[in-house]
């Protein structure tokens, strides 16, 4: 098996898709932000104001935002219209959990946009709660499940 962003002569291209059908291609992925004590404590089983506004309302905007603009930022990935994206964050302990749903109909995948819809949610909840804890840790940013491919993925 080889990478699929590496042509013959080792260097990077994008993968050619012509070829392929369309499909209804869906992905989902996550990120975690551990969270500190001060800033739990702000929250009372809703979301968080802070004075740039709702924390995980305006997470969720940015992760659309930020899963829309996925081939701008990751350079050989092909633009894809988004027929869908959801984002939920939910609080698991001090970990905020964001999960990113993204769908399209293309001839490639989806989960670099719901990767970076997550990441960027993620980014943004640090960025909205980082004067209560500018230590916060971003981590387990992974790829939760794909379909509508030549090949499905089921995180264990």
């Amino acid at each position: 098996m080889s990478l699929s962003h590496v042509d013959p002569n080792n260097k990077a291209a994008m993968v050619d898709v012509s070829a392929k059908p369309e499909t209804v291609r869906h992905a989902v992925a996550e990120a975690r932000v551990t969270l500190n004590d001060a800033v739990l404590a702000q929250f009372d089983g809703g979301d968080l104001i802070s004075k740039k506004g709702p924390v995980f309302q305006t997470a969720i905007l940015a992760g659309v935002m930020g899963a829309k603009q996925t081939s701008s930022l990751i350079p050989l990935c092909h633009p894809l219209p988004l027929d869908d994206c959801k984002i939920d964050i939910a609080l698991d302990q001090n970990d905020a959990v964001v999960r990113c749903s993204c769908k399209t109909t293309a001839r490639t995948g989806v989960e670099m946009e719901a990767l970076t819809g997550a990441s960027i949610a993620a980014l943004t909840l640090h960025d909205m709660c980082k004067a209560l804890d500018p230590g916060m840790v971003i981590h387990g940013v992974r790829l939760i499940s794909k379909t509508g491919g030549k090949s499905d993925f089921q995180a264990p």
